[in-house]
């Protein structure tokens, strides 16, 4: 219902007869109760403010992106209520502002929202009724983007290595047969002369071997690989793994605190690969762990669907500004990592169907939690973005 029909009504209602008053106030108070239902059957938030940022109305979507109680934010401004919001930045009477931005409560979402003015509909009336915020929640589109974006690089890495194992590969192989003839040679010198020697040739081939690794590693984290699968116990490849980290770990002085559930029922896995995963999971953790020693809990539990293994270590943890490209290749909190580690371990994981995660605070820790589906996933129930529509009333049958 337009607003000048509200003024002229206003204006005349000392002329109209009772019976119509309560007619029209019957008219607006319907138009107004389907306007909110409308409103509230939107899956963007809405929000209604006047022209000094005063919240007249929220609906329903817009009070659970925002955490909101729709009762007791009405009447307040949008600065105190959305913490982050500048209302005499953001509100301009002459243009919409459309503006990107990140959530951290009551869960982390990325949103898109514009803030556009509504004025009168007649010229003559052309002033500021107040604002209108559509907030629309891409949270899902950002996330599509960035896999996008690192299907990309994964890419351009499986390329590249082609190239680096042809290019790297063959020269390491050579250099090394070199270097074993020269020790040869050298045991054939006399005392003195051999020492010396011997030093810059174990020098040598301790860079060889170093090099050696990290293009393994490159090949392993991006290079196709199709799973041996066995019916093997997560446990008895984690005590495999810790036993081969003893020395390690004593030298360190790490103690490891076992909470592994009963019963563990087996998986199809392959147990190399799997085994490698738990590798870099727990040579990060006493990596970060401080000089003096420390400890990692690893605990275990399962479902009817999946297993789930916790590492957790109480090191120095991880800042926030790292922890989001902690999955990017090359990217290393350790001087002489390599960034690889925990690209080759998510794509083990995500190799045997599951998925990993990790929690990490700074001065705290860091926990890492994999679960691996407990049958191999054929079909997987993605979220309906197109929602079915069903009958909340039975029909009547035609006879």
């Amino acid at each position: 219902m337009k607003s000048g029909f509200l003024d002229k009504l206003i204006e005349r209602l000392d002329q109209v007869e009772p019976e119509e008053v309560q007619r029209l106030v019957m008219r607006l108070v319907r138009e107004k109760g389907f306007l909110e239902s409308v409103f509230e059957s939107l899956q963007e938030g809405v929000l209604i403010l006047d022209p000094d940022g005063q919240i007249t109305f929220v609906n329903r979507a817009a009070s659970n992106i925002f955490g909101l109680d729709p009762t007791k934010c009405i009447g307040q401004s949008l600065s105190r209520t959305i913490r982050g919001f500048d209302w005499n930045k953001l509100a301009d009477p002459g243009r919409i502002v459309s503006r990107d931005l990140e959530i951290l409560y009551p869960e982390r979402r990325f949103l898109n929202f514009y803030l556009s003015p509504m004025r009168g509909e007649v010229e003559a009336d052309d002033h500021l009724l107040g604002y209108v915020l559509l907030v629309r929640d891409i949270t899902r589109s950002r996330q599509k983007a960035q896999e996008n974006v690192e299907s990309e690089k994964l890419n351009a890495l499986t390329l590249l290595a082609a190239g680096v194992a042809h290019e790297i590969g063959n020269p390491l192989n050579s250099t090394d047969i070199h270097l074993q003839l020269l020790e040869r040679k050298l045991k054939k010198l006399p005392d003195a002369d051999r020492d010396e020697l011997s030093n810059h040739l174990q020098t040598a081939q301790s860079e060889i071997r170093r090099l050696d690794t990290i293009l393994k590693q490159f090949l392993e984290a991006i290079r196709p690989t199709q799973p041996q699968r066995d019916h093997l116990s997560i446990h008895d490849l984690l005590q495999e793994t810790l036993e081969l980290l003893e020395p390690e770990l004593e030298e360190r002085n790490v103690r490891v605190s076992l909470e592994l559930t009963d019963n563990m029922p087996k998986l199809q896995m392959d147990g190399t690969q799997i085994k490698q995963a738990l590798y870099n999971l727990l040579k990060n953790a006493f990596q970060a762990l401080p000089p003096e020693g420390g400890l990692i809990d690893i605990s275990s539990s399962y479902t009817d669907y999946e297993i789930e293994l916790v590492i957790r270590d109480h090191g120095s943890g991880i800042s926030p500004e790292i922890m989001g490209s902690i999955f990017e290749p090359y990217h290393s909190t350790k001087k002489s990592g390599t960034g690889l580690g925990l690209l080759i371990v998510r794509r083990i994981v995500r190799e045997h169907g599951g998925e990993i995660e990790l929690e990490s605070k700074e001065g705290e820790g860091t926990s890492v939690t994999i679960n691996l589906p407990r049958q191999d996933r054929h079909v997987r129930l993605l979220e309906d973005t197109h929602p079915s529509v069903i009958d909340l009333e039975p029909t009547q049958k035609s006879s």
